[in-house]
């Protein structure tokens, strides 16, 4: 296989991969909800007694009886289930990218606002074939970029004003042919799936969570044996919802940081560059929190040095990414030392050089551990 062949069959096969994986995801979503509802449904009527009145004889176990309530009930409330799901994914598809503006708290821009910006990006898309996607920043000092969407009409890209201000040139086309990769992949489509999946998850649970607190401290009237199994059931269905919210996290810790490797290997080959891609990492290293940001936007991000519940990871290390495009590129990671890095930018009090127009213009201080390179 030549190498022209090589990189496209690559693409083809990753972007198959994706779509399937999000097919996947969407069947697999109603049937994991109706599991939840049957557990939940199952558990309440084995603690609360309701189950007795469905069993087929007096010998049936208390279980056996719970097994076909549930049942019962799931299959009754199953178009319901189903016309929920239908519901969220539309309002998602139509809506996903204002949810991720307003979470992100960022703002489109055009040609005439950032040139320079603008540029590079229609630069890389004519590079690698593909169409402009929709820009937007983010104003923070935070150094970081992320890419969403559904499809080639939302497809957008989005930077933070510390990235600008504090790259390099060539560095900046490294992250935006990074984040743009991912729109190649149809990997961001995957992601966005699956950060509807588990916002679902997360959401229902915040209500039936909600819900248990009004009714522990306003009780309605009525017999307390109905309203102690309408709290059983609200407690079991909060508890499985949490953990089918856990379990849909894990699956989206594992696709986003393979998908993290990917996209760089992809940048390099659009850029042919891997130094200027090792030394953003560098750069953005100790520096890329964006403050208040959900976590659904940290885990799209070009890195997220935050673990979820400081157990899971949702990006690879800094370190392990360096060494991968080292290997790749057969290039040694850069030594940035401070000093060199002060007579690049003011970042430690110099003037910027007039060479350079995406160099830092203020002083940039981290609430987190510094970055001697940053």
């Amino acid at each position: 296989m030549n190498e022209q062949t090589a990189p496209v069959t690559g693409l083809q096969t990753s972007i198959w991969n994706n779509n399937i994986k999000s097919l996947v995801v969407l069947a697999l979503y109603p049937f994991i909800l109706g599991a939840v509802l049957f557990a939940a449904v199952m558990v309440y009527g084995f603690l609360s007694g309701h189950a007795l009145g469905y069993a087929d004889d007096h010998v049936q176990s208390t279980w056996q009886s719970a097994v076909q309530y549930a049942s019962f009930v799931t299959q009754q409330y199953w178009p319901t289930v189903l016309t929920i799901v239908a519901v969220w994914f539309v309002i998602a598809y139509f809506f996903q990218g204002m949810m991720i503006r307003a979470m992100a708290k960022s703002h489109s821009i055009n040609r005439k606002d950032e040139p320079e910006l603008y540029n590079l990006v229609e630069n890389l898309c004519i590079a690698s074939g593909t169409s402009m996607p929709r820009i937007e920043i983010v104003e923070t000092h935070a150094r970081n970029a992320f890419a969403s969407g559904i499809n080639e009409d939302s497809y957008c890209i989005t930077v933070t004003r510390g990235l600008l201000q504090s790259l390099a040139k060539d560095e900046l086309e490294g992250v935006l042919a990074h984040e743009l990769t991912h729109i190649l992949n149809r990997d961001v489509r995957l992601m966005m799936v699956c950060v509807v999946f588990t916002g679902m998850f997360g959401i229902s649970a915040q209500l039936v969570w909600s819900n248990i607190r009004y009714g522990l401290y306003f009780p309605r009237s009525g017999d307390g044996r109905q309203r102690g199994g309408g709290m059983m059931l609200l407690f079991s269905l909060a508890a499985l919802l949490w953990l089918g919210y856990m379990a849909t996290l894990l699956a989206r810790f594992a696709i986003s940081r393979n998908r993290e490797y990917m996209a760089d290997a992809g940048a390099i080959k659009i850029t042919k560059n891997p130094e200027a891609m090792m030394r953003a990492l560098i750069r953005i290293s100790g520096t890329s929190e964006i403050p208040m940001a959900p976590d659904d936007i940290r885990a799209m991000c070009f890195e997220n040095p935050r673990a979820f519940m400081g157990l899971f990871a949702t990006h690879p290390p800094i370190q392990s990414r360096l060494k991968a495009i080292a290997d790749y590129s057969g290039l040694p990671v850069p030594d940035l030392r401070p000093k060199l890095r002060a007579e690049e930018n003011d970042a430690f009090g110099r003037p910027a050089p007039p060479r350079d127009n995406w160099a830092t213009r203020t002083r940039y201080k981290s609430r987190r551990t510094g970055n001697p390179w940053a």
